[in-house]
């Protein structure tokens, strides 16, 4: 234990630890209360429809936004000295964005019918999509606004919004839901992000304006050059990956049962909020040290430290939720969702297995290995939905999680194969 806390006592976990421990715990908590209420008012067919909102929600905000926010965050912390440079990020960011976000809102109004068939079927829930295409402008604004603050590393500023955002966001979920039910849920989510950005504003209100540095003559194509490896990295994940769970989401409705939809929409739930600790460690830890790290022996002492450390734990983790699978389902759901407890196996396994090879993998990011990182994304999302949808013809609905396992497993045996001579060859002092 004292080594493991040795491994994270870091300047890079110290200088954000408040803000992600309070904005991960505030996700769970919130996401914890949100599904004991859709269980009570609104039960498993009900979570299905939520589930493929919210996907939805996520691929359409992620594409409005351009999946500028990683490089945004780079490129304001690398230039806030330098105000022709800065003027330039944020020029291109904010006018690029601002169009991709237009074009993005215009679709979802336009096509609010289209989108409602293809999320909901036979129900009509167009106008929650008309909501959301008011609303959509104001998470790309909001997502701008954390890019700034994060690259000032304003962490107690986002740690403050995010406090405020996430309690504000649960008591009008709760409050729709409670009030009218279904409706109340999908109106919740589609404008919970416009909500955040409010709280947003008004603490930037106080604070020194960057208005000044936001020009439209300042758009840089170079800039924007420079950005797009980050948009297209994010984009192929952030995009791809909602739009695949709806396809599988819809599949399971249609070929076994809307309820059973909503089981698989659960277990997806719970694995959510166990990953968020992984993810937010390793991308707050690891991914700093892979950037410095010069030498195929310093890539594999971090990663075989990273999993000596943490994996144990995390195992320890996943096996307690599968033995105690009956009693988190009732937890955190109802009795309704007990049936969700026979996907556990699948879906446990297929996680550690992903955070397995998300440790190796992220090498892609930290050297900018772009073209490796987008094609075996695609892969990975190609194969997720195949899989999936043939094993759930042979298995029912257990095949969705069995498809999840065998995805990340073939996955991770693929990047084993990419970093195999910097995790297992002999490796010569001098070799980079």
């Amino acid at each position: 234990m004292k080594k493991f806390n040795r491994y994270i006592n870091t300047n890079v976990l110290f200088n954000v630890a408040s803000l992600n421990s309070f904005t991960v715990g505030l996700r769970i908590i919130a996401g914890l209360f949100t599904s004991k209420f859709i269980a009570i008012f609104i039960g498993a067919e009900g979570l299905a429809l939520i589930g493929n909102i919210s996907s939805f929600l996520k691929a359409i905000q992620s594409f409005s936004a351009l999946g500028f926010y990683n490089g945004l965050v780079k490129y304001i912390a690398e230039f806030k000295e330098k105000k022709e440079e800065l003027s330039k990020v944020l020029s291109t960011a904010f006018y690029i964005g601002f169009l991709s976000t237009m074009v993005a809102a215009l679709c979802c109004y336009y096509f609010a019918s289209y989108i409602n068939s293809f999320l909901f079927g036979g129900a009509d829930y167009t106008y929650v999509i008309e909501i959301l295409a008011f609303v959509l402008p104001l998470y790309s604004l909001n997502a701008f606004c954390f890019a700034i603050m994060n690259g000032y590393s304003k962490y107690k500023f986002l740690l403050v919004i995010n406090i405020i955002g996430q309690i504000g966001g649960l008591l009008i979920t709760l409050l729709l839901i409670w009030q009218d039910r279904i409706d109340g849920a999908l109106v919740a989510i589609a404008i919970t992000p416009g909500l955040i950005f409010l709280i947003t504003l008004v603490g930037i209100l106080f604070r020194t304006s960057l208005v000044p540095f936001v020009k439209i003559t300042s758009v840089s194509s170079t800039m924007l050059n420079k950005l797009s490896p980050y948009s297209v990295m994010a984009l192929s994940s952030a995009v791809a990956l909602p739009i695949v769970m709806i396809l599988i989401r819809n599949y399971i409705i249609g070929e076994i049962g809307l309820q059973e939809a909503g089981y698989w929409e659960a277990m997806n739930r719970i694995s959510d909020y166990y990953l968020m600790f992984v993810n937010s460690l390793i991308a707050l830890y690891l991914v700093p040290k892979l950037a410095k790290i010069n030498t195929k022996k310093d890539f594999r002492t971090e990663a075989l430290s990273f999993y000596k450390t943490l994996l144990p734990y995390f195992a320890g983790l996943l096996i307690v939720m599968y033995l105690t699978r009956k009693f988190v389902v009732t937890l955190i759901f109802s009795e309704e969702f007990l049936p969700t407890g026979d996907l556990f196996m699948w879906q446990i396994l297929g996680d550690f297995i992903r955070v397995l090879a998300m440790v190796i993998a992220y090498q892609f990011l930290a050297k900018k290995m772009f073209s490796h990182f987008i094609i075996l994304e695609v892969f990975l999302f190609v194969t997720l939905y195949f899989s999936s949808i043939y094993l759930i013809d042979v298995f029912g609905l257990e095949g969705a999680v069995m498809g999840h396992f065998f995805t990340h497993l073939l996955h991770f045996g693929i990047v084993i194969l990419i970093f195999s001579s910097s995790l297992f060859g002999i490796i010569p002092e001098d070799t980079v």
